[in-house]
């Protein structure tokens, strides 16, 4: 049994109503994503849209046939720019203006009334190419969307496809007989009306669900991160290296962790300002990520104190890092060649041991070591001696100050 057209129409208009207003109230209450306003546009259209076709017989045909349906494809082009924007590209306003420019343009032809068929089949196809590009953005940006695109993405699939459907299998009915419930299309009218509230329903749901989640992996990254250097924070650190320590235990691999300190830091920050101080902190950061690997774990974990945990990493290698990184800081044109500095301590696993609390502390020892022995060096711990091993990428003795 199918239900009554008019209830069909005055239900799809309120669902897309209400989808709409609901969408828009997101958007304002959160910090203006760009998405869910377009999507509530996209929504509130669709209901605007709807009104309008709903008013053939009572309104004249340019209101209900023309202008309804230039609204309704606007929406689509709305619903198309929501999926682009989230995917970080900009809106193309050609694009947007292009199917409602084309209808109305056609609307002030004179055979425009006279094929229904025609109607369907044009209004259909680009409501499908609209489709279709909506899910072209979710794919061509999946790799950076780093949220769950897969349900937008067979929605709108799907939605596309009934439409592609349409072109073939509908050659129209008027709203006549659609309302009267009599005609050859009328099942397929009544199951257009419902297909368009689901859509409705499910594109605003999956599209809030995508904005929300990446809003939660930003504030989590912001957590996560140290605001100045912009490399991980201690809590990144700790979380992480407990993750690589895990793994490589698990695997048998022995890891180093390298724990830096900049030599006389507050006597830079006296001298020069804290704004100098920064930029020296940040350059350091950026000197140490290059000479790392991606898998390797590296934050700030104080205010000029640093740590490296390098994966499957022993000692000899571990050095060449340390090393690499203590001459390329103390070489930086920052302020004058060879004013900054760099201490490192290094602690290595051994045996099965992974334990980050136990290598930081060993670092730590061999970190102060190498201040108490004149800074600008890389020390090695070890357990089995007096004095540890003491190696200098470039000098033994720190830089004198420039003049």
């Amino acid at each position: 049994m199918l239900l009554s057209i008019p209830t069909l129409l005055l239900v799809a208009i309120f669902i897309f109503s209400l989808m709409g207003l609901l969408t828009l109230h997101a958007w304002s209450r959160g910090a203006r994503e760009q998405t869910l306003g377009y999507l509530a546009s996209t929504l509130l259209l669709a209901a605007f849209g709807v009104t309008l076709v709903s008013l053939r017989g009572i309104a004249p045909d340019t209101i209900a046939l023309v202008l309804g349906n230039v609204v309704l494809l606007l929406g689509a082009t709305m619903n198309w720019t929501a999926m682009r924007v989230f995917g970080g590209r900009a809106p193309h306003l050609p694009g947007i203006l292009a199917a409602p420019l084309l209808w109305a343009l056609w609307g002030l032809t004179p055979g425009y009334y006279d094929n229904l068929g025609l109607r369907v089949t044009v209004y259909s196809l680009l409501t499908a190419i609209y489709g279709g590009l909506s899910a072209f953005e979710l794919w061509r940006n999946r790799k950076r969307l780093e949220v769950s695109y897969l349900p937008a993405l067979v929605l709108l699939v799907m939605h596309s496809g009934f439409y592609t459907v349409r072109i073939v299998a509908d050659h129209g009915i008027s709203l006549e007989h659609a309302l009267a419930g009599t005609g050859r299309g009328t099942r397929f009218f009544s199951f257009l009306l419902f297909e368009s509230m689901l859509y409705a329903i499910g594109i605003a749901y999956v599209t809030l669900a995508m904005v929300r989640e990446r809003a939660e992996l930003k504030f989590k990254a912001a957590a996560y991160s140290d605001p100045l250097t912009g490399i991980g924070n201690r809590r990144a650190f700790l979380s992480g290296g407990k993750q690589l320590l895990a793994e490589c235990s698990r695997r048998g691999e022995p890891v180093a962790l390298l724990l830096c300190d900049l030599d006389h830091f507050k006597r830079l920050n006296d001298a020069y300002g804290h704004q100098t101080g920064d930029q020296a902190l940040i350059a350091f950061g950026q000197v140490a990520s290059q000479r790392i690997r991606q898998q390797d774990v590296f934050g700030r974990i104080g205010g000029e104190e640093f740590a490296c945990l390098l994966a499957n990493t022993d000692e000899h290698a571990a050095l060449l890092v340390a090393q690499r990184i203590c001459s390329s800081f103390h070489e930086l044109p920052l302020l004058a060649p060879g004013l900054l500095s760099v201490s490192i301590g290094i602690a290595n696993s051994t045996g099965d041991e992974h334990d980050l609390a136990r290598l930081l502390s060993r670092a730590d020892h061999a970190l102060y070591a190498a201040k108490d022995q004149g800074r600008n060096r890389v020390q090695v711990y070890r357990a089995v001696v007096t004095a540890p091993e003491t190696t200098s990428p470039a000098t033994t003795t720190p830089p004198a100050p420039a003049a």
